[in-house]
């Protein structure tokens, strides 16, 4: 393996230690209500943005040093960045990591040439993951980047773009497979329009879903038993994108009978674009039981675009493991740092940096949130607030076996009802306590 970052090891020093280079909080094998922090939250790693992220923007070229990667599309030149990468998920305590296929292996003039580009890689991935112990939590395509794609891929007007869509996601697929990968993600980057002008809307979602019936069979037929997972987002680079946050998603899967074989990624800067919370988002896709993975990362809310920024905001961290506790924890998926570091922040050690206070950042939140689990003040009062629902009319109701002639006499036996505070400041200031 590599030694390209002059970093040691990170380990666990407390939170008396000064040391930059260090975690304060994230202690792997501790444990958190029986479970180590490690099972907890499956830190995964975002190949696209620690690896391929130039730190570009609308008015600049990129501004990071990455002194291993000579700029060409080689396949040397792609193995070397992989060896750095393991380097790196090894030095930060990272298992797992994620990737599109066109940020591991370059993209060919065809699609054969494309495919033994991936072969290649993949096959460096695979040794690499023998020597290090990493994992893949997730693999997807990159069905946004190739002007090919600039009016969709599987929702494109072009059946070829469709046809070349299916069979990138057919390989993509099946090196997921190969290298073990826990799951698969369908982010619709440009599976939206810009103009209903010159859009069918209805054909557009029926080929789409049609797209995801033939992976659903795809997976099968390869063996593949990795989890597929839909990514809500609004907006950007689309006007409208129609995976466009939870509740729509789980609409378009329910009417297309899709919703047995898939759940959800989540991403903070997407809810936000959305004008949703992370804490909303991920409480739409748990009550369907349809959360499976998650997109750590955070954003800027007067900007207005997806800044992808390192999550460090503690009430963030701790409403999301709330919900992820409250609902038992991961069975799929994982915490994937899908966030880059800042334009100026352009030297190799920032990585590190910026990984080190996520993770952090996210331990915090998990002991917080644990915490307010065991004090049992917030449950009890959620309880006590829709106590009414516990009795006979109350149960009859959710079952769906009440009339409205039933409720109309319980109405007119208790007259009007008396109203209790929702108690929200005395909430917050709970949540205070802890954190």
């Amino acid at each position: 393996m590599s030694d390209y970052f002059n970093v040691p090891a990170i380990q666990y020093e407390g939170l008396k230690s000064k040391n930059p280079l260090a975690f304060k909080h994230y202690n792997a094998d501790e444990l958190v209500g029986g479970r180590s922090m490690r099972d907890h939250l499956r830190f995964g790693c975002a190949y696209w943005h620690t690896m391929r992220g130039a730190g570009a923007d609308p008015f600049g070229v990129g501004t990071m040093q990455m002194p291993w990667d000579d700029g060409s599309a080689s396949i040397d030149n792609a193995k070397k960045r992989a060896h750095v990468f393991f380097e790196f998920l090894t030095k930060c305590q990272l298992d797992y990591y994620c990737f599109h296929d066109y940020d591991i292996a370059p993209e060919g003039k065809t699609i054969a040439e494309s495919r033994a580009n991936l072969d290649a890689i993949a096959d460096e991935f695979s040794s690499l993951q023998s020597g290090t112990g990493k994992k893949l939590l997730w693999g997807t395509a990159c069905l946004f980047v190739n002007p090919r794609y600039m009016h969709g891929a599987a929702t494109s007007p072009s059946l070829g773009v469709y046809a070349y869509a299916a069979a990138q996601v057919k390989k993509a697929m099946e090196v997921t497979h190969m290298l073990g990968g826990e799951g698969y993600t369908f982010w619709g980057g440009r599976e939206g329009y810009s103009s209903l002008l010159n859009t069918d809307m209805k054909r557009e979602l029926d080929h789409l879903a049609a797209f995801l019936h033939m992976a659903v069979d795809y997976k099968k037929e390869i063996g593949f038993t990795g989890q597929f997972y839909i990514e809500p987002k609004p907006q950007e680079p689309t006007t409208h994108q129609y995976d466009s946050d939870a509740a729509a998603c789980l609409n378009f899967l329910r009417e297309y009978n899709l919703l047995d074989h898939f759940k959800l990624n989540i991403e903070t800067n997407h809810a936000t674009l959305a004008g949703h919370t992370m804490e909303h988002e991920l409480t739409v896709a748990a009550n369907a039981n349809a959360l499976g993975s998650i997109d750590a990362n955070d954003g800027t809310a007067n900007v207005g675009w997806d800044t992808d920024q390192f999550p460090t905001n503690i009430y963030l961290t701790t409403q999301t493991a709330l919900v992820l506790l409250n609902m038992g924890g991961f069975t799929t998926g994982g915490l994937n740092f899908d966030a880059k570091r800042r334009r100026e922040s352009c030297e190799p050690v920032d990585l590190f940096h910026a990984h080190i206070g996520g993770m952090d950042a996210f331990a915090r939140g998990l002991k917080i949130a644990h915490a307010i689990r065991e004090d049992g003040r917030f449950s009890d009062f959620i309880k006590a607030r829709y106590s009414s629902w516990d009795g006979e009319l109350g149960q009859k109701v959710q079952a769906g076996q009440a009339s409205f002639a039933e409720l109309e006499a319980f109405a007119l036996e208790n007259g009007d009802p008396a109203q209790s505070s929702g108690r929200q400041e005395y909430l917050e200031n709970l949540i205070n306590e802890f954190i």
